[in-house]
């Protein structure tokens, strides 16, 4: 059996807030990695179409403002429906090219009510087929001005090769409950994505590497003061507080024992490519394993609500 995975972390900057240009973006670099024979890529949180960097630059929890009001707006009409074949081209570029996809949108989704978005985690298999949506359960800090609460739906894992797949957005890789709810299913290769810098995965990516004796991948977008587009609505006010570099990347790998493979990458647009052996896994598992031979189901034990939440059930 073949134990080992190629694995692409596309580290690149949106197009901010144009969903039809990122998503031309985020196809070029899928091509790419097929070409280098990467059976998996991952992309950054939220990244199809950006992260809503201008709430902390613009007074973003001031109440009713046109400013705030606006730029929301245009937020949403940059999200991803699902339901409407959005992420059709994605998928056929899966299927041609035999590669598994983890993507970071703005999912605008219809069993909401289609005006409210989430960030979600999308997994799309080697079939060319989306498998699970994990819209995040809980939005950080800022990030609730604009996005909604999640539910459970997502919280499941995949097999890929011979892995067992399974991904978080952003802070709640911190979650422990979560994180060991994709334990539970088996997970050994776990997929951190992130808006960007290394503040966030220098730390954590080894932590739950080691926790879980698994493969940690974490992928981050880039974001700089010039990566605004022109036509972004009240720009001016924006770049008037943003830093010259609000995400410098940070992608990286963790290998079961909780050591770099591959050490957060900073200012560095592009492909990060690495191979790795699923027997690594097992190694590790030989001393700790946290929902086998090292728990006790008859003291603690998880129960996870993975029902997709809507507000009408039309029966």
């Amino acid at each position: 059996m073949n134990t080992t995975l190629k694995i692409a972390m596309a580290q690149i900057a949106p197009v901010w807030l144009d969903k039809s240009a990122t998503l031309l973006k985020i196809e070029e670099q899928i091509k790419a990695a097929a070409k280098d024979h990467c059976e998996l890529i991952v992309f950054g949180e939220a990244l199809l179409p950006g992260y809503p960097f201008w709430l902390a630059l613009t007074g973003g929890a001031e109440w009713n403002t046109n400013l705030n009001k606006e730029l929301h707006a245009h937020y949403v009409r940059n999200a991803v429906c699902i339901e409407k074949g959005e992420l059709d081209s994605v998928c056929q570029l899966a299927k041609d090219n035999e590669m598994a996809i983890y993507l970071g949108i703005m999912e605008r989704p219809l069993d909401r009510g289609g005006h409210s978005i989430y960030a979600s985690l999308v997994y799309i298999d080697a079939s060319g087929d989306i498998k699970s949506v994990h819209r995040k359960l809980q939005p950080t800090y800022d990030e609730r001005l604009t996005w909604a609460p999640g539910d459970g739906n997502g919280l499941q894992v995949h097999p890929l090769k011979a892995f067992t797949v399974g991904g978080l957005n952003c802070w709640e890789n911190w979650m422990p409950l979560p994180r060991t709810a994709l334990y539970g299913q088996g997970e050994n290769l776990h997929i951190a994505v992130w808006p960007g810098s290394d503040h966030n995965t220098k730390d954590i990516t080894r932590f739950i590497a080691k926790e879980s004796r698994s493969f940690v991948v974490s992928v981050s977008s880039l974001m700089s003061k010039t990566d605004f587009p022109k036509g972004t609505p009240y720009l001016e006010a924006i770049l008037k507080n943003a830093p010259e570099t609000l995400a410098n990347g940070g992608s990286c790998i963790a290998g079961p024992d909780g050591e770099w493979i591959v050490a957060p990458v900073l200012h560095k647009e592009g492909l990060i490519i690495q191979t790795i052996d699923f027997n690594r896994v097992l190694e590790e598992r030989q001393n700790f394993d946290p929902v086998g031979h090292y728990s006790r189901p008859d003291v603690t034990k998880l129960t996870v609500n993975r029902d997709r939440q809507t507000t009408v059930e039309i029966k």
